[in-house]
């Protein structure tokens, strides 16, 4: 086997224009989440609100998500890909002029929170459509025997905006406020459009264009549940996320619980991407290929570990420990899954199957933060935080013990396959 290479999908001039772009767009996105969920709060002091920041944003990822990955399937990703990103940025100004303090002080709290409410529900439209749309193009970029490369690089640079995103938001809330942090989620959207545009056109790869949508949806559907390796991947994925949804409730833990104000909130936000990132990094550098299913068990079940200890702890930086160490396992786990997803999806299926994950899995983390939210409302804050701790860890324990095969899953084979074809 030849000796692996860190920077084999980098050598590629529009992959490094991609990374730039998905880069911007999540740094933007994340930013934007965590500068909505502090003005939520801080006008509401209701943890349920903050469970509904993630179902306004659920409800139309959900229900668009099969149709958004049909269209994908049926369309020129690059200019698809730009319509959603001059969407998100209408969204992210629209968010801007709501923030104004002339416009806050002259609507009332009710019609401010709706108004937000409407535009994160319209982001979710988007957000239906730029998950799959990012996932094929990427394909399109580099040959198949550098996608497990392309895949840690990718989600590397997302966890890499999402963890300077909501650091950037904690310290900008605190020096120039809600309303100039939103000028520049804005600004960054723009960067991300104008990364996009260096990259060319790219051929529709699917020999079924005009395919009745019922069919094509019921094709992508068929696929996923019949593959029994996507199938785990994103199940185990989706429970995790769900039920270890405690980042929805840092406002709660930094303002109440930690007192640790806006800055320390960033912190808090920050830690679990910067524990991925770090993982993700040596990930290029190390493989997880072999033995993946137990190195993917294992990781959720330290997630579901720290995601515990954060809830029961009342001290700073033992909150941000235990984050950080979530945010490691969780880079395993991200890794592994989009690893297993680039490796066994068709080309003309990459869409659809997106759609699927991101029902199972992108979506979850807004049903999660409606769950925590509603936990904690029933329950109370730190409750709420160990009950999905608890679930998570159960979970895994399941997967395992009802799904040998998963659990001796290995994709190292197929990889030295595809490097023999190459």
């Amino acid at each position: 086997m030849k000796k692996k290479d860190p920077y084999a999908a980098l050598r590629f001039k529009e992959f490094r224009f991609f990374l730039s772009m998905r880069f911007a767009m999540v740094f933007a996105w994340s930013m934007q989440f965590v500068i909505i969920e502090w003005e939520v709060y801080s006008l509401t002091k209701n943890p349920l609100s903050l469970g509904i920041i993630g179902l306004m944003e659920i409800i139309p990822a959900v229900s668009m998500a099969l149709f958004a990955g049909h269209i994908v399937d049926q369309s020129e990703k690059k200019g698809l890909l730009i319509k959603c990103l001059l969407g998100f940025s209408i969204i992210s100004l629209g968010l801007f002029l709501i923030t104004i303090p002339s416009i806050v002080n002259s609507l009332s709290i009710n019609n401010t929170l709706t108004i937000i409410y409407i535009l994160v529900f319209f982001g979710g439209l988007v957000r239906a459509f730029i998950g799959p749309t990012v996932f094929s193009l990427l394909s399109l970029i580099v040959p198949k025997k550098n996608y497990p490369n392309a895949a840690t690089w990718s989600s590397s640079t997302w966890q890499l905006g999402s963890m300077f995103g909501p650091a950037l938001a904690g310290v900008s809330i605190g020096l120039i406020g809600v309303h100039w942090s939103m000028c520049l989620v804005f600004t960054c959207t723009l960067f991300a459009l104008i990364s996009l545009i260096q990259i060319s056109k790219k051929p529709i790869l699917n020999p079924k264009i005009g395919e009745p949508i019922m069919q094509s949806l019921k094709e992508g559907v068929r696929f996923v549940f019949k593959n029994k390796t996507i199938l785990g991947a994103i199940s185990l994925d989706m429970f995790a996320v769900l039920f270890g949804g405690a980042v929805a409730l840092l406002p709660i833990f930094a303002q109440d619980i930690l007192k640790v104000g806006s800055e320390g909130f960033g912190i808090l936000r920050a830690a679990p991407a910067v524990g991925s990132i770090l993982t993700m990094i040596i990930a290029a550098y190390v493989s997880l290929n072999k033995n993946a299913g137990v190195k993917l068990l294992t990781s959720i079940f330290i997630f579901g570990v720290s995601i515990i200890v954060f809830g029961i702890s009342e001290i700073f930086w033992i909150s941000v420990v235990a984050l950080f160490l979530s945010g490691v396992a969780d880079g395993v786990s991200v890794v592994i899954r989009n690893t297993i997803l680039q490796l066994h999806t068709p080309d003309n299926m990459r869409g659809r199957v997106s759609s699927v994950n991101s029902i199972f899995v992108g979506s979850s983390n807004e049903l999660g933060a409606f769950e925590s939210g509603l936990t904690a409302k029933l329950m109370g804050v730190v409750q709420a935080v160990v009950f999905g701790g608890c679930m998570t860890i159960g979970t895994v324990i399941t997967t395992a013990l009802i799904a040998p095969s998963f659990r001796n899953l290995d994709l190292e084979k197929e990889i030295e396959e595809l490097e023999k074809e190459n």
